[in-house]
């Protein structure tokens, strides 16, 4: 290796850890950023609340629903009042029970009481998946990889020939 190709293989090492430091200072201002974005937009939607927002109920997990005092968005001809939550403890819409859903999309006039649950309904739950308490069947890697073995009865099929 000449001395020219061992300065460009400096110059492309020196460039690549530089990219990569920009990109890890990118990150990071992005992290701050999108951080300072949230509270801006939850200050944002907790002035709104104030100003235009009517409570309509909690639910049993300290999530408020809310319902816009005049009736201003327009839905298929129709004016309708702007419904919104404002979640107690991290924003996940999965997390809205039905009883609430039904009524944040403009399918029930009233949220369903919690009282109307039948005694066989279970109670809901969000989504679980990507967390530890998600559904992990019987051979799954995250349960040791190890299925079941089948029972004797299966023939595979082979063709003849």
């Amino acid at each position: 290796m000449g001395p020219l190709a061992a300065a460009r293989s400096r110059r492309d090492a020196c460039d690549m850890g530089t990219i990569c430091a920009r990109s890890r200072r990118c990150d990071a201002v992005f992290a701050e950023n999108a951080a300072r974005l949230r509270v801006m937009a939850n200050l944002g939607t907790r002035i709104y609340t104030r100003f235009k927002g009517r409570l309509v109920g909690k639910d049993a997990d300290g999530r408020c629903y809310y319902e816009a005092r005049t009736a201003n968005r327009t839905g298929g001809g129709l004016k309708r009042h702007e419904r919104w939550v404002i979640y107690h403890k991290g924003e996940d819409a999965s997390a809205v029970p039905p009883e609430w859903w039904g009524w944040l999309h403009h399918v029930d006039d009233a949220p369903l009481p919690e009282s109307a649950r039948k005694a066989w309904q279970a109670p809901y739950q969000p989504n679980q998946t990507g967390t530890p308490d998600a559904y992990r069947p019987p051979g799954s890697d995250y349960r040791g990889g190890q299925r079941a073995s089948t029972t004797s009865d299966y023939d595979a099929w082979f063709p003849e020939g």
